[in-house]
């Protein structure tokens, strides 16, 4: 009929309006998990899974490592520090907790039961006469270094100094009072000073004694050694001149363990004998030895005796013509270094 024509177009609007209300109702959440397979296959479809191989020559095509920078905001990451103030100290002492306390409350050790109270520790060093060499030298430990201080004499010294390093001072003279009570002393290094005078004990106390340097003096004569005795280095002498007095307290055969004697620069004219059977090293260079016995070195009467010890001996610098003597050294494990011809 005319009406019902007219009535279509009406009702197939209605049903149009009704589907799309229908979509419209699916919510947001599963429109989007519809569409996301899509794009990930649309984004899997560019690769090349068949030849996805990471080598070293493709590793730069693959990522790129130069935007680094923009790949990534670092900025959300750092954390927020915020800066504030201190508390004002507070202006009643009474408020401060005690020290020893902590904020949780734990007791302070109390002393025992019944204890007295603590005597002062003493002070170290009072009353110890040495404390004033200790201030104008260097007491590290055992050893003592007054190098260059200025001394006109021998420091008092403390009781367990085992070494002493006292060079290019004033010192002039050297008294057996100045290492008196020094048992441990078992290194004296002297050099460079002006000394011109030793007492005749001052070395002999000194039971400990093994080295004894003092070059560059002015002494001309040589007083008692303990014959515990090591190294000694006498000489240079500024004077130039030495008389055989410098040698005649050294008695070398009393010195069972000498082992290294330097008497170099010292104007020497003879070799001081007999030599003891400890020696490893005789430095006489540079002085005015002129001749030598042929049992300075070597028993002439004992022509199997080997000295291996005694090899580094020095007579350059002497007008001696070694060449002269050639028994007088086949005993040793090398010849001396000086002049043979």
């Amino acid at each position: 009929t005319p009406a019902g024509r007219g009535m279509c177009p009406l009702g197939w609007l209605g049903v149009a309006s009704l589907c799309l209300g229908t979509l419209w109702a699916v919510p947001a959440k599963e429109r989007k998990k519809a569409d996301k397979p899509k794009a990930d296959l649309t984004l899997y479809d560019n690769l090349n899974l068949d030849n996805y191989d990471l080598t070293l020559d493709n590793y730069g095509e693959i990522l790129d490592l130069s935007n680094y920078e923009e790949l990534y905001d670092y900025g959300d990451l750092v954390p927020k520090i915020e800066v504030g103030t201190l508390a004002p100290r507070p202006k009643d002492p009474g408020t401060l907790p005690e020290l020893g306390e902590t904020t949780a409350g734990t007791p302070k050790l109390q002393p025992p039961r019944g204890a007295g109270p603590v005597p002062p520790a003493p002070i170290p060093g009072q009353g110890e006469s040495w404390l004033p060499s200790c201030r104008l030298c260097l007491c590290l430990g055992t050893s003592v270094y007054c190098d260059d201080a200025g001394l006109e004499q021998i420091p008092v010294l403390p009781p367990d100094t085992v070494y002493l390093y006292a060079r290019f001072n004033r010192i002039g003279a050297i008294r057996a009072g100045d290492f008196t009570g020094l048992e441990k002393l078992k290194h004296i290094d002297l050099s460079g000073n002006s000394i011109s005078w030793v007492d005749a004990d001052t070395f002999r106390l000194l039971p400990s004694l093994q080295e004894l340097l003092l070059p560059e003096n002015l002494l001309t004569a040589l007083p008692e050694l303990p014959r515990s005795l090591v190294h000694l280095y006498w000489g240079p002498s500024l004077l130039g001149s030495i008389s055989r007095g410098f040698i005649s307290a050294l008695s070398p055969q009393d010195l069972k363990q000498l082992q290294f004697l330097h008497l170099s620069d010292n104007q020497l004219d003879f070799i001081p004998v007999p030599l003891p059977e400890s020696l490893r090293s005789l430095h006489l260079q540079n002085n005015n030895i002129q001749t030598m016995h042929e049992d300075t070195f070597c028993d002439s009467q004992d022509q199997g005796q080997i000295r291996r010890v005694l090899e580094d001996i020095r007579l350059d610098g002497n007008p001696i013509n070694l060449s002269l003597f050639p028994n007088a050294f086949f005993c040793l494990p090398r010849l001396p270094t000086g002049r043979f011809s």
